[in-house]
């Protein structure tokens, strides 16, 4: 049942309109089959680019959309409704564009921004490492000076599209400290760059999570993104709006646990009447929906706030563990309406209930959510 959406323009219903079409005819159809059989979607993200969707925040004189980011998120959460591995991905795509958009050069967004904001490029974030996630100020992951470059070694962990992406944005350190740290546009054929075996996961399988090895590979100077020893500024400013995403695509996948749910509820009856009609469970669905217009609220009002150039940080956080806590809450509950059929893959809901589960985790777990909001409060 589609979302009943409060959008700021004509030209944005008729965004989300297009994407609810694209979303219906190019991912509803086959994201069962890759998700079970954890291949890859090759030509999906050319297809969704080609429509316009992975640049939909970025300025117009870019190549982008040019949409408010309460839109932009949206967009997102309506992928996410049918795909949440595929609404990750075009999440970390714009994170990964963002520090080349904010702080690279003019000569550098004119190199490299028009194929990554058209989809002809797709993008990886590189911050994680095995010992350095939520604590990224321990990166050990090195960039050493050399003639015109930097040599770079190390290990990075955790990336969403490792391995198939056209371009990472990493981060590597440049010198002693939480200032020691720097940001790098590197190219996904660079030699002395390899990755692992993509991780065995619970969910989101048809897109792969590696774990990414520089072994002595060197890069050109002029691939650094801002200045030496500003890369966690680099990051910290794209991960309040990488955590916006997550929300979203958390109350995707909400809603259509709920959306599901509600579609058996009406249709399986006991005792002669729909299961619905049961006090009991018309409640729980009744708490699943204010669930999931809750979580919707937290992310729309963090993202206007950044729309007005207002600080939302800690809006961000509240968005992220609100709208995370509520999808897990809210798939698991709908295993439970659905009772031992949801409980098989003849049904979706059993996915989406794994699929919750990451979005607790990733751009900075709940607890290191609940830190952030934690720290604003203090006098």
């Amino acid at each position: 049942m589609p979302v009943d959406r409060l959008l700021p323009s004509q030209d944005a219903s008729e965004l989300i309109a297009l994407t609810r079409d694209v979303a219906d005819k190019l991912l509803d159809p086959i994201v069962d089959g890759h998700e079970r059989t954890e291949t890859y979607p090759d030509g999906v993200f050319a297809q969704l680019g080609a429509a316009g969707l992975l640049s939909l925040p970025q300025p117009e004189e870019w190549g982008g959309g040019g949409q408010p980011y309460e839109v932009y998120l949206q967009v997102l959460e309506e992928l996410a409704a049918r795909w949440a591995a595929v609404a990750v991905a075009v999440s970390v795509h714009s994170l990964s564009s963002h520090p080349l958009l904010a702080f690279g050069t003019e000569e550098q967004k004119q190199r490299w921004l028009p194929d990554m904001l058209s989809g002809n490029t797709i993008g990886a974030y590189s911050l994680s490492e095995p010992q350095a996630g939520s604590d990224a100020a321990a990166l050990r992951c090195a960039a050493a000076p050399v003639d015109g470059g930097y040599r770079l070694s190390g290990t990075k962990s955790w990336i969403t599209h490792g391995g198939v992406a056209d371009f990472y944005t990493l981060f590597a350190r440049t010198g002693e400290g939480s200032r020691g740290i720097s940001c790098f546009l590197v190219p996904g054929d660079l030699p002395g760059l390899s990755f692992g075996k993509p991780e065995e996961k619970m969910g989101l399988a048809a897109i792969p999570t590696t774990t990414a090895f520089y072994d002595d590979a060197v890069i050109e100077s002029d691939r650094r993104i801002g200045a030496e020893g500003q890369g966690l500024q680099i990051a910290f400013s794209a991960l309040d709006a990488g955590r916006l995403g997550i929300a979203a695509v958390a109350t995707g996948i909400a809603q259509a646990a709920l959306d599901d749910a509600s579609r058996y509820a009406n249709e399986r009856t006991t005792f002669g009447r729909k299961i619905i009609d049961h006090q009991g469970l018309g409640f729980l669905l009744a708490d699943m929906a204010a669930a999931v217009g809750s979580a919707r609220a937290t992310y729309l009002d963090a993202a206007r706030r950044r729309d007005l150039g207002q600080s939302y940080s800690t809006q961000a956080s509240i968005a992220k563990m609100v709208a995370t806590d509520a999808a897990m809450k809210v798939t698991t509950d709908a295993v439970q309406v659905l009772g031992g059929a949801g409980y098989t893959r003849d049904y979706r809901v059993e996915r989406y209930m794994r699929e919750a589960k990451i979005t607790q985790i990733f751009e900075g777990t709940n607890q290191i959510q609940r830190l952030v909001i934690a720290r604003s409060l203090s006098a």
